[in-house]
């Protein structure tokens, strides 16, 4: 802590490391640079240096003491107030400080003509976000307004305007929009995305597969989540499986996050995951949905989504689980069709809907003939069923040839 430190070594720490920033500038060192930008990292020679500050209080004099020093003072003297702060806990103060740091470096990075601190830069980029969050998190337990996580995603639209250009810069845009995604997930500003993906995929300056493989994983898995989220199956199981397939063996927890979504996509277009598979990335919480759609068990499947709800919400795929009881529906119709099939081929086709009607209450689902008419209507609509309906004799007929579709990975028709 500070009252351990002297006020030389204090003096020394400040100034090694205003030498060390003008150095790695002047040698273009991006490696290095990033690790002078970090907050969150809190290593030892960052609290040391924050320690310094708090106890030395006047690091300005220092950087203007100096022309090697002065030239980068707009980033380093902010930078400088956010370390202070951000040692003694002052979350809120610390991103308005860093926040204006990190503008100033934006200037400097622009007018840079190579790539070199691009690191750098994806460093301040995170930093201002997380920081962001921490700092929404101290003014809301405080009673005031947060309001940084939504600046930080205006920030962040401004490096990616400046990165959205010629040149090598703009490999880096790709970890910029993957960043503000996660703002606006957070804000719950979801439709703010699509400016951002228009930019992406369709600008001529942008060659998606020369962003750098961890940044497309990314971008795959938030552009996965949208299409769930607007109930567009085959482009989300497009995108989610591209980061599934492309994401890191080693990154269990990343697995586990495309995967978290991923399953219930599946699972829509009729593709059942193995139980092996569900409990190596603790997925447990659709086993039981698997098991009712593979016997029919309607009674299974809304046990599970009531046990689960509030995972299933805070996810966004409940409704997508929700609508899997049509085919929960389909499974229940073809085990009574094979059980009239084993007693009497020549009349298995001919489907009574009574006999519906006591098996849902063999499953304790009280439904009438009518609700039973309705439900088998839709089936043979949405072509999960393939036959028609008899009304007066309350009979659905099914086709001889081939009478339960399958889906073969095809979202259900609407």
């Amino acid at each position: 802590m500070a009252s351990y430190m002297s006020m030389g070594e204090a003096h020394r720490r400040i100034t090694e490391y205003l030498n060390r920033f003008a150095d790695v500038v002047a040698y273009q060192d991006g490696t290095s640079l990033k690790h002078l930008l970090s907050l969150s990292s809190e290593s030892s020679s960052f609290l040391a240096l924050a320690d310094a500050l708090n106890l030395f209080q006047d690091a300005n004099r220092l950087i203007r003491q100096a022309d090697k020093y002065s030239q980068y003072a707009e980033i380093v003297a902010p930078l400088f107030r956010a370390m202070q702060s951000y040692r003694v806990g002052r979350l809120a103060e610390s991103y308005q400080a860093f926040e204006k740091s990190a503008n100033a470096f934006i200037q400097e990075f622009r007018n840079w003509e190579s790539a070199w601190a691009l690191e750098a830069l994806y460093v301040v980029v995170y930093e201002i976000r997380v920081l962001a969050e921490r700092a929404d998190r101290e003014l809301a337990s405080n009673g005031k307004t947060p309001e940084k996580l939504k600046a930080a995603g205006s920030f962040l639209m401004k490096v990616f305007g400046v990165l959205a250009g010629k040149g090598p810069k703009r490999v880096g845009a790709l970890y910029v929009t993957c960043q503000l995604f996660k703002v606006y997930f957070k804000l719950g500003t979801v439709h703010l995305c699509r400016s951002v993906i228009r930019s992406i995929e369709t600008a001529r300056i942008f060659d998606f597969e020369e962003f750098p493989v961890r940044d497309k994983v990314t971008y795959m898995y938030y552009t996965g989540r949208l299409e769930v989220l607007n109930e567009n199956f085959s482009a989300a199981d497009h995108k989610l499986s591209y980061a599934l397939t492309h994401c890191d063996p080693q990154s269990e927890a990343n697995i586990r996050m495309i995967l978290k979504y991923l399953v219930p996509v599946k699972l829509s277009i009729g593709i059942l995951p193995k139980r092996s598979l569900l409990e190596k990335y603790n997925l447990i919480e659709y086993n039981d949905i698997v098991l009712a759609m593979k016997r029919g068990d309607l009674r299974l499947l809304r046990h599970a989504l009531e046990e689960h709800e509030d995972r299933f919400l805070r996810s966004g795929v409940y409704l997508v689980l929700e609508k899997l009881e049509l085919q929960v529906y389909q499974r229940l119709v073809k085990k009574i069709y094979i059980i009239q099939k084993q007693k009497d081929p020549s009349k298995a086709h001919q489907i009574k809907l009574e006999v519906i009607v006591k098996a849902l209450k063999w499953l304790e689902m009280e439904m009438d003939l009518d609700e039973v008419e309705c439900i088998m209507s839709i089936l043979i609509y949405k072509n999960l069923v393939k036959g028609y309906f008899a009304h007066k004799s309350k009979v659905a007929v099914l086709s001889k040839q081939d009478p339960f579709p399958k889906l073969n990975g095809k979202p259900i028709n609407s």
